[in-house]
């Protein structure tokens, strides 16, 4: 069965959702996101992806505050990142109460860095994020491209102890237009014992059970839940 994680996007302490990582197209939904994370561990949800988008922009974390609140008001299991890029912040994550830490610009601009953390905390602990568009990474909360490819980059990473990765296509996140099951399945083609997470473009319930008939592990949502596509009960009934 397919794990479900919603996503909780933090920009100035509120829950927001952007448009193929636009911050000029940004909607509120709600501005206490902890009111946010209650909902979803009352329809039954263990895992949160929580992001800090203030802090991918600002390339170390700025809404703290939030991922302790979420933490101590709730048991939800908490994979949070955005703008983590030292050990002060990855130490300050883990210590305000995430269980794992996603980290995608650092393990293109300081790999040694980013492989350390992989050593201390172990691979369960770190999940790389593969963001890209067109196959190509993107980093710093998608404001760059790189000409780095998907495939070998996570393929490096899982070589060096990586197991768990957040895929997500820029070009579908926030567009409810549909997910990049292609692309998902392409990946598992080439390292089918990764714990691969889908992310961006789930418009539906059908988006889901797609993904989990090409035998993704995974999926993020966000979006679909926010503008009512999906319910937490249906969610509640896989």
């Amino acid at each position: 069965m397919i794990e479900i994680i919603p996503a909780i996007d933090i920009i100035d302490a509120k829950c927001v959702r952007l448009s193929q990582g636009d911050y000029n197209e940004k909607k509120v939904y709600n501005e206490n996101p902890v009111e946010v994370a209650k909902m979803f561990e009352g329809a039954g949800i263990r895992r949160l992806h929580l992001v800090d988008l203030d802090g991918a922009k600002a390339k170390h974390i700025v809404n703290r505050k939030v991922l302790e609140q979420i933490a101590s008001q709730t048991s939800l299991i908490i994979d949070f990142g955005g703008g983590i890029q030292s050990d002060e912040d990855i130490e300050a994550a883990f210590s305000s109460g995430a269980s794992m830490v996603t980290g995608g610009s650092i393990a293109i601009k300081d790999k040694d860095l980013f492989l350390s953390w992989v050593e201390k905390y172990g691979g369960d602990k770190i999940i790389l994020g593969a963001d890209c568009k067109d196959h190509k990474i993107a980093v710093s909360g998608w404001q760059e491209s790189t000409s780095v490819d998907i495939i070998p980059f996570i393929g490096e990473y899982k070589n060096k102890g990586i197991s768990k990765v957040v895929c997500t296509d820029i070009s579908k996140d926030g567009m409810l237009a549909g997910t990049s099951v292609d692309l998902y399945k392409e990946i598992l083609s080439h390292y089918p014992s990764l714990y691969l997470i889908a992310s961006g473009g789930v418009s539906c319930m059908q988006d889901i059970l797609d993904l989990e008939e090409a035998n993704i592990p995974a999926v993020i949502l966000g979006k679909a839940i926010y503008e009512n596509r999906i319910t937490l009960e249906e969610l509640s009934k896989l």
